[in-house]
């Protein structure tokens, strides 16, 4: 339901969401401030349930795995995973928004660049070898 700002309860909840985060960080430098968005990154992994779940903590996986030189941390209550602060990759679970996949986003940050247009956002219905090898070669494009 959306009040006359025009956003949804979900969108206003993930407003709030990414302002705590902020806050969460402030003051915070170096090895406290990755180690904090670290642990708030697997938090939000936790609290997923089926293949949210699954999903995230695959993603998780491949990112620990081909990108090790990104961060996680949490966007608008997301799991994702930054480059010097700026996000590269996330995932946005099916019940954030009650939408019927999830999707793993990749921001402007990653060299996904193919021509004039190219993808940067994926549906995600579950945890598959396929799945796997697309995100690792996605992932490893996209810090390239």
């Amino acid at each position: 339901m959306a009040d006359n700002s025009g956003f949804s309860d979900a969108e206003r909840e993930a407003m709030k969401q990414r302002a705590a985060e902020l806050r969460a960080s402030k003051g915070l430098k170096g090895a406290a401030k990755r180690e904090r968005e670290a642990q708030a990154c697997a938090d939000a992994i936790a609290d997923l349930t089926g293949s949210d779940h699954d999903i995230a903590q695959l993603l998780d996986d491949i990112v620990t795995e081909v990108a090790p030189q990104l961060d996680p941390k949490t966007y608008y209550g997301f799991p994702a995973y930054a480059r010097d602060g700026k996000v590269v990759v996330f995932y946005q679970p099916t019940t954030k928004f009650g939408t019927r996949y999830g999707t793993v986003a990749f921001d402007d940050t990653a060299k996904l660049d193919d021509g004039a247009m190219w993808a940067t956002s994926f549906a995600v219905l579950g945890p598959t070898d396929a799945v796997a090898a697309r995100l690792r070669e996605l992932v490893t494009r996209a810090v390239a």
